[in-house]
């Protein structure tokens, strides 16, 4: 090639030429080093907006500082063209190599642990990056590598370009490229592969940046989805256009659980799109992919061992551990004043009958096992249900366990026998028996037979407190208890999935079932829909998640009120009552035969 120079830049070689400009490697004339030279398209020399766009962001460009982003130096016009010189990346036979070239070279697969480093030095550059700007052309030949012993380098270039060109242009180009491309035997011929600049500029532009003046445009969010794209197609050598498969669908050995962030990252809406992606990255690491859910579900049994309780086992191993449960503590009943004419009442002639005191055995609970859930952000409510279930919104909750299944009436009993009555120390009723399965007799508790598997019902929201504080647990927060019945899942109706049907779950029935009749959610929960409703720890506001939008961190409720929230629906609930999103409250004091509970527990990090 012959050489040609633009301004003190002699060019050597050409590298490529997409639809942001020609690229090529410079040497400087003087100080004779390489440098990466961005010729922008020379139409836009004439355009006013671009010479005031171009003036504008480079000054924004050039004072980006992250190791895995190519600095900029220089930007200038010559030759009646405006370019841009950056920090060579080059490969050991010092030869630039971008990552679709680095793809091919590996045969199109990357070790899963190579495609996370990648993941996480682009992830932490488009963070640092997104404080000032937006890169907005996110492809496989806007990355360059570089190899180290640890694995590959991944460092971003052309960063803001389309900003600077203007998004429009942008996309009139890309089309324009295509098409000249699809109208060339030759082109025709090399259309399989998917790794030319034209191709990648479309595949990897979000749905709204293909319609001009888009009302969700959002450049960050765009990268979000473009990054997306990138470790789908590190993952699978694919790209996912139309209907198509999950990464652990595709390469059934991958170690993390990929899905789940490449879901969130592919979202059609912008603003469902996550944001702080070396975060979510991270919560990689916390989730493995080859892991069975009832493997894991395993780890999180709660057993008693003679007078000690065993917390919750953590399913996520290395990440988080289960604060232990406190001990089993015992909740005072109501004294009253001895009978005051007592002191007169001697009998003289014979002794009066003193039993031979005897050891009382404190009742041990009955402990079920628990599932731990991850911290992370979730969604919780709806748009489409009651007016207190909206907005529709994110929020982050700190990792907790939960029971898999509610409280049963073997398990309440023992509480009842340790209390001694059904008045807590407030004098507050814990349960109305009419309304349960459990009858006193003879001054002896028994339960119904048959029903000692069932949900307790009848109990009121201060026996569920009393219950949950004599095991050493508390009740779940209503957002805890919403985020632990998705299951996992997002945009999910029921439990289950969108959904219910009668032998999904007990509803519109005429009484209790066992617990653990009906099929578990994602996590391993049981009767998460109806069979009883279940009492949560926090006060019922109508307008409390128009608040929660303000303040997302781990939401505990209004701090006052009148009525309590229940969640779930019942066994004579209809289809409605058991959404997840569904809000239910009443009075702390109601009891019926309807009303139970569960217990959770908070979860500690390790550091």
């Amino acid at each position: 090639m012959k050489q040609r120079q633009i301004g003190d830049y002699i060019l050597t070689e050409h590298l490529g030429n997409g639809s942001m400009g020609e690229t090529y490697l410079a040497q400087h004339r003087f100080l004779k080093r390489p440098f990466i030279l961005k010729i922008l398209p020379p139409e836009l020399a004439s355009d006013t907006d671009f010479i005031r766009r171009f003036e504008k962001e480079v000054l924004a460009l050039a004072k980006l500082e992250h190791p895995h982003i190519a600095k900029i130096h220089n930007a200038s016009l010559a030759d009646g063209v405006y370019y841009l010189i950056a920090d060579p990346i080059l490969s050991v036979s010092r030869q630039p190599i971008n990552l679709g070239q680095y793809f091919i070279k590996n045969h199109h697969r990357l070790l899963e642990k190579d495609v996370l480093r990648i993941a996480r030095q682009i992830a932490s550059a488009l963070d640092f990056a997104h404080e000032f700007t937006a890169h907005g052309s996110i492809k496989l030949s806007n990355i360059l590598l570089k190899e180290s012993e640890d694995g590959p380098d991944a460092f971003l270039t052309d960063f803001g370009l389309t900003r600077i060109i203007g998004p429009i242009t942008a996309l009139s180009r890309t089309y324009l490229s295509t098409a000249t491309m699809l109208s060339s035997e030759e082109g025709i011929s090399t259309a399989s592969g998917l790794h030319r600049s034209f191709y990648q500029n479309f595949l990897f532009l979000a749905p709204e940046q293909r319609v001009a003046n888009h009302p969700k445009t959002n450049p960050i969010k765009s990268d979000v989805y473009a990054f997306g794209v990138l470790l789908y197609y590190l993952l699978t050598g694919e790209f996912p256009e139309g209907y198509f498969e999950l990464p652990s669908k595709k390469v059934p050995d991958l170690k993390w659980n990929w899905d789940l962030f490449i879901c969130r990252a592919l979202q059609t809406d912008p603003l469902k799109r996550p944001e702080q992606l070396e975060m979510k990255i991270e919560e990689l690491l916390t989730l493995t992919q080859t892991a069975s859910p009832k493997s894991q579900l395993q780890k999180l049994k709660t057993i008693a061992e003679g007078n000690k309780l065993v917390a919750p086992q953590l399913a996520v191993s290395g990440v988080t551990k289960p604060r232990p449960l406190l001990k089993p503590q015992e909740i005072a009943r109501p004294s009253f004043d001895a009978e005051p004419g007592a002191i007169f009442q001697i009998e003289s002639v014979v002794a009066p009958y003193r039993p031979q005191p005897q050891e009382e055995k404190a009742p041990e609970p009955l402990l079920p096992e628990m599932t731990v859930i991850p911290a992370g952000t979730y969604l919780r409510g709806s748009n489409h249900g009651g007016r207190d279930e909206m907005p529709r919104h994110a929020i982050h909750m700190n990792a907790f366990a939960i029971d898999v299944h509610p409280v049963t009436n073997e398990q309440f009993v023992l509480f009842l026998e340790a209390m001694g009555g059904e008045k807590d120390v407030n004098n507050n009723d814990i349960i109305r028996l009419k309304d349960s399965r459990i009858n006193r007799s003879g001054g002896r508790i028994n339960i119904e037979s048959g029903y000692a598997k069932h949900p307790v019902v009848g109990v009121s929201w201060y026996g569920a407190v009393a219950y949950a504080k004599w095991v050493g647990k508390r009740l779940p927060t209503e957002a805890e208890w919403e985020i632990a019945s998705y299951g996992g899942g997002e945009n999910l109706m029921y439990p289950i999935g969108n959904q219910i049907e009668r032998n999904d779950a007990n509803f519109f029935s005429s009484d209790t079932t066992p617990v653990q009749s009906y099929p578990p959610n994602g996590y391993g929960l049981y009767d998460m829909a109806g069979n009883v409703y279940e009492w949560c720890q926090d006060w019922y506001d109508y307008h409390f998640y128009d608040t929660s939008v303000q303040e997302p961190n781990n939401p505990k409720g209004p701090v006052q009120g009148v009525y309590r929230i229940l969640r779930g629906g019942c066994w004579k609930s209809s289809k409605e009552d058991l959404r997840c999103a569904h809000r239910h409250r009443n009075n702390p004091g109601v009891m019926n035969g309807t009303y139970g509970f569960r217990c959770a527990a908070d979860v500690v990090v390790e550091e």
